[in-house]
């Protein structure tokens, strides 16, 4: 296969919002990569990251950390480390030579060039929403995931410009069999978007297919998929203290093939971590760099991201809560230890909110803008989450979109621009203090690109509202996911790698796909 891929040429894709009609179902910025131009927020002092890492480097070598995976024992034994059955306790020395190794950035191309991101710096990128079991519209309800659903979604993850990855699952379908479904749906995720892919690490099948697949979509061959990182994985560690089998596994595979590793602890404070945020960021510092340090051990310089998910739980019930100020506070404070060991970060775009109202885009905004503050490169789940990661809904992920907008204009240099045009002093003049500032030339020559333009809000006021049917937010945002439904065009691919996926597709079916019972 790589022989042929070697002779073919990858079909380049469109922008997102590119339509059968040639008109854009609504109106949306260019596809970019945000330039974050803001100063993090730092709520801890110099000496409060060092405590925070001493706390987290005194887990690794007094308390350890829980490796399940036979091959990273053996690995961690190599490198000197104390094994202790499934316990690995490092020295922090050794922790801190093998994180200096990790690039503070890296690029991920996929099978469309243009399409290319940077993880690290100043760079910010979004992530649609990965891995609910459950589907919401405001036709079905709540319903299991469907392959349809799925499809749907990931139809508006190539839709938006202001979505750069196709993360994970959009919604889990259920209706497929779990030893086949990543077949199906990456076969969909690799014809439907030309975006950049991931692959759960949940067995060793799983990832091969996967590298396989996205090999096959960007007609490479072998020597250049691995040259430079076409896809990722992303990890969950299981707090407190431990790692599993296949997700270390699905890393190692990534790894010694060239491709870029998250790894992302899911703390939650007062259930799997400790009741303060202090305590909660640093267990998970300990668990992320655990992994990140065995990796660069195995491959020095492997593209690794250290990820936050720290936020706390609802006491009285036990139920995750986002968006909270905790969460926020939490954020902001993993950012400073990201740039403290010269790592890219990510974080995500989460809420606690079972349908898409008022509390939704809340808790959504607050996660989000903790984002911008923390200087997260890349944001998962920052479109279409509900229900603490239960439910995907496309209102949600349109609502979810005009917001990641208002974020991009927001990084804009005209925004803050100062040349003595924006500073206008001779339009005030004009103006003195009887007139207003419509009618000038200053605003004339500037109106059309001033302000954001909204897709989704209604600006109008309510008279004009109700006048135009009262129509709420949700519904609105519904009736642009038909829309773009019905124009969407799938970014071009050139035949012979089409043939090459489905019949990659039909053979792993046809050898059973990925085990499920163990």
């Amino acid at each position: 296969m790589a022989d042929v891929a070697e002779r073919r040429k990858r079909a380049g894709g469109r922008a997102g919002g590119a339509t059968r009609r040639g008109t854009a179902a609504i109106h949306q910025m260019p596809w970019r990569i945000p330039v974050n131009t803001d100063r993090p927020t730092e709520p801890l002092t110099e000496e409060g990251v060092q405590a925070i890492h001493d706390g987290a480097m005194r887990i690794l070598e007094e308390i350890g950390i829980e490796f399940l995976n036979e091959e990273s024992l053996e690995i961690f034994r190599e490198a000197g480390c104390t094994v202790d059955g499934t316990n690995v306790r490092m020295g922090r020395d050794w922790v801190m030579e093998m994180v200096a190794r990790a690039p503070a950035s890296f690029t991920i191309t996929p099978r469309n060039p243009d399409r290319a991101i940077t993880i690290g710096g100043n760079h910010m990128v979004f992530v649609n929403v990965s891995s609910p079991p459950n589907y919401w519209d405001l036709e079905t309800g709540k319903v299991p995931g469907t392959r349809a659903h799925c499809a749907n979604l990931l139809r508006l993850t190539q839709y938006f410009n202001c979505i750069h990855v196709a993360g994970g699952y959009p919604v889990e379908p259920v209706d497929i069999h779990a030893s086949v479904r990543h077949l199906d749906v990456l076969f969909d995720k690799l014809t439907l978007t030309d975006k950049v892919a991931h692959a759960y690490s949940l067995g060793k099948e799983r990832v091969e297919d996967v590298m396989e697949m996205v090999r096959i979509a960007g007609g490479l061959t072998d020597a250049e998929f691995e040259a430079t990182p076409r896809m990722y994985t992303n990890i969950n560690s299981t707090s407190p203290l431990k790692h599993d089998i296949p997700m270390i596994d699905g890393c190692l595979r990534c790894i010694r093939r060239g491709q870029a590793v998250i790894v992302t602890p899911f703390t939650l404070a007062g259930a799997m971590a400790p009741v303060t945020m202090a305590g909660a960021v640093a267990l998970s510092i300990a668990e992320a760099l655990s992994a990140i340090a065995l990796f660069q051990y195995v491959r020095p310089g492997c593209p690794c991201a250290i990820g936050t998910f720290t936020s706390n739980v609802d006491m009285k019930s036990g139920a995750p809560a986002f968006g909270t100020p905790e969460y926020m506070r939490a954020t902001q404070m993993t950012g400073q230890l990201a740039r403290f060991y010269g790592l890219p970060l990510r974080s995500s775009g989460v809420c606690a909110a079972n349908v898409p109202d008022g509390q939704a885009m809340w808790e959504t905004s607050n996660s989000l803008w903790a984002a911008v503050q923390s200087g997260t490169n890349m944001v998962y789940h920052a479109a279409g989450w509900l229900e603490g990661g239960l439910i995907a809904s496309p209102e949600k992920f349109i609502m979810d979109c005009e917001v990641l907008q208002m974020i991009q204009r927001y990084f804009e240099p005209a925004v803050t621009a100062t040349t003595p045009g924006d500073i206008a002093l001779d339009a005030i003049r004009e103006v003195g203090c009887n007139g207003h500032f419509f009618g000038t030339q200053h605003t004339q020559d500037r109106y059309t690109t001033a302000f954001y333009q909204p897709f989704i809000s209604d600006w109008r006021n309510y008279e004009a509202w109700h006048l135009g049917g009262a129509v709420w937010t949700a519904e609105r945002a519904h009736r642009a996911y038909k829309q773009i439904l019905a124009d969407f065009e799938a970014p071009p691919m050139d035949v012979a790698i089409r043939e090459e996926l489905t019949a990659f597709v039909s053979r792993r079916k046809a050898e059973g796909g990925a085990p499920t019972d163990f």
